[in-house]
């Protein structure tokens, strides 16, 4: 058993890269106070993860009163549409899967990342309702598809019909977020949904929707946090205090599922067995962006510019701290 005091050097460490991450991108030069004068946090969130837990627990709350900075909270149905509202400056920090980072890049969104959560591909999956005949894989040629564009499942999609040796011209994507897939789904206006947690998992306990496969083998399904470039340039200590709470909140949520499930019940509305479900597959842990991440966000970006579903090559680094100055503040520790 590791000692308490390394684990919490360990922390420490990773919460000091949390914050390199943060603050790189900062212009030189910036007055130390230039943080002063926001009264306000404005966080994005999706009905999943650690954001929902961390809003549940109010610890965010609490910490930041004492600097007299509100916290406001805002539900998006899916990351495309969150990383609209970080582009359009409606709020200022959020958390999305792998692929709308890489769409809002295409697109000239002025964000950051600023961390991720392990892996987590069993959180997203194809389904087809529990009468189908659809068996596997292959079966989906030629079927209607649903998903939200440019969502997580949008990558798991295009590895699961690389795996059975479909093109993607050969099915017919049908683009529609969560709430009117599933309205499609139960009416058998498409064939499959490709969707994630707790989405997921309420169609498998609601409505009998049985896993045609899942990420495991596919895809990584990192979760990652994100700031617009101007709020994290000029509050980089705020957002070290949200990753911070994160971490937080991650660490305790790990070793307290019951408890999680009854927070994440009550954020989200859906019933306790549904929650239960979702959280069983949730990975915890918040991360600084290592090389490795950002290779295999940087090969999504390429398969979906080789699909033309972005309309141009990206550098997902554009959107990353300089690595040398990373290496820099490790080599201070």
């Amino acid at each position: 058993m590791s000692d308490p005091l390394d684990r919490v050097h360990q922390r420490r460490r990773t919460l000091g890269l949390l914050f390199a991450a943060a603050s790189l991108p900062l212009a030189a030069g910036l007055p130390a106070h230039a943080a002063d004068a926001t009264k306000e946090v404005r966080i994005g969130y999706q009905k999943y993860g650690t954001l929902t837990l961390l809003k549940g627990r109010g610890t965010l709350e609490k910490r930041l009163r004492e600097k007299n900075i509100a916290v406001k909270w805002t539900e998006f149905p899916a990351g495309p549409q969150l990383l609209e509202g970080l582009n359009v400056g409606s709020i200022d920090f959020g958390t999305v899967g792998e692929a709308p980072p890489i769409f809002a890049q295409a697109a000239g969104a002025n964000l950051v990342y600023v961390g991720n959560e392990p892996p987590s591909p069993s959180s997203e999956a194809i389904v087809v309702p529990k009468g189908s005949n659809l068996r596997s894989l292959a079966d989906l040629k030629g079927k209607k598809i649903a998903l939200n564009k440019g969502s997580n499942v949008h990558f798991l999609l295009v590895k699961a019909l690389e795996k059975a040796g479909i093109a993607y011209t050969d099915i017919q994507p049908v683009y529609l977020p969560p709430a009117d897939a599933r309205a499609a789904f139960e009416r058998g206006a498409v064939d499959a949904w490709v969707i994630w947690d707790p989405f997921l998992a309420a169609a498998e306990k609601q409505l009998g929707a049985r896993v045609l496969i899942d990420g495991k083998g596919l895809v990584a399904n990192h979760q990652f946090y994100l700031a617009a470039r101007g709020f994290a340039q000029q509050n980089p200590e705020l957002v070290r205090i949200v990753l911070d709470e994160l971490a937080k909140v991650d660490e305790w949520g790990r070793t307290h599922q019951q408890e999680v499930s009854t927070i994440l019940a009550a954020q989200t509305g859906l019933a306790p067995e549904v929650v239960a479900l979702a959280a069983q597959r949730y990975a915890y842990g918040v991360k600084p962006v290592t090389p490795e991440v950002l290779k295999a966000q940087q090969d999504i970006a390429d398969a979906f510019h080789k699909l033309k579903l972005i309309p141009k090559p990206i550098v997902v680094r554009d959107a990353q701290p300089p690595a040398q100055l990373l290496a820099q503040l490790l080599a201070k520790e």
